[in-house]
């Protein structure tokens, strides 16, 4: 019962690493694919004195992905006040020019600033119009809310990595006394430690089978699913062979890399 124990904390602390790792990357994930909504719905409004080609438009900057015209007739209807058709012919001519123009992707506020700048170097141009302060809030909440996740992330990670240390310490005083006989008989260092590594090592691949279980679980959860539809984020929120293997992978890394620092450690007392 005690050794059940013993490797259920172990178990545990690996699976809170492996869970956090995991969320960060559905939150990374989650943010990169608002941010590709939110690109296509974002436009500039260019204004013109003249009519712009899209080549002209387009090679102004690199980041910049399509033009289009924005048809005048709205503005006119709007201004509409019993005119004459000849009237409002002429007001159609008399108007500037307006673009919309979209981006690659959802730009930062310095790539806003970047791109307005250059729109502006034409002659032909007048104004931009780019909303930046409404999408530089937009812009900083996905940021703070990224930042505000890895910081948790991080910090659970460093907490619990010192428990597995302690826990593994633990484990070697236990088998010190055995330890010490094979040492007396000459058996090498890896071969007394052989109880904690392999002891690291089952663990890691518990908590991996562990997380795999649950993570596919919550993948394909019709609650969770839901709350990803209802804000129109469609992401893979547990790639069965991606993410195993980089789970999989930092527990038995971590596993093994904490027990050899304990071995040598312990080596360097004797």
């Amino acid at each position: 019962m005690k050794s059940i124990k013993n490797h259920l904390s172990l178990v545990i602390a690996l699976l809170s690493i492996l869970f956090s790792i995991q969320i960060f990357t559905i939150v990374d994930r989650s943010v990169n694919a608002y941010k590709d909504n939110l690109a296509t719905n974002y436009s500039l409004v260019v204004v013109s004195n003249s009519a712009l080609s899209e080549k002209t438009i387009i090679e102004a900057d690199e980041r910049i992905n399509t033009m289009i015209e924005l048809s005048p007739d709205d503005v006119i209807q709007r201004l509409n006040t019993g005119m004459s058709t000849k009237n409002m012919e002429l007001l159609k001519h008399t108007l500037p020019k307006f673009y919309k123009v979209k981006l690659k992707h959802y730009p930062s506020p310095g790539d806003i600033e970047s791109v307005t700048k250059k729109l502006l170097t034409n002659q032909s141009v007048t104004k931009v119009e780019n909303f930046s302060q409404s999408h530089d809030t937009t812009y900083k909440l996905l940021l703070l809310f990224k930042n505000v996740v890895s910081l948790f992330a991080t910090s659970i990670f460093v907490i619990t990595t010192l428990l597995i240390f302690k826990e593994l310490r633990i484990w070697q005083f236990k088998h010190s006394e055995r330890m010490s006989i094979m040492a007396l008989f000459g058996a090498p260092t890896w071969l007394r430690s052989a109880v904690l590594f392999r002891l690291a090592i089952t663990d890691a691949l518990i908590t991996s089978a562990v997380a795999f279980g649950l993570f596919a679980y919550m993948s394909s959860s019709s609650w969770v699913l839901k709350q990803f539809e209802d804000i129109d984020i469609n992401i893979v929120l547990f790639d069965p062979l991606y993410d195993f293997a980089m789970l999989a992978g930092v527990a038995i890394s971590l596993s093994i890399l904490l027990a050899t620092l304990i071995v040598l450690g312990h080596k360097e007392e004797v």
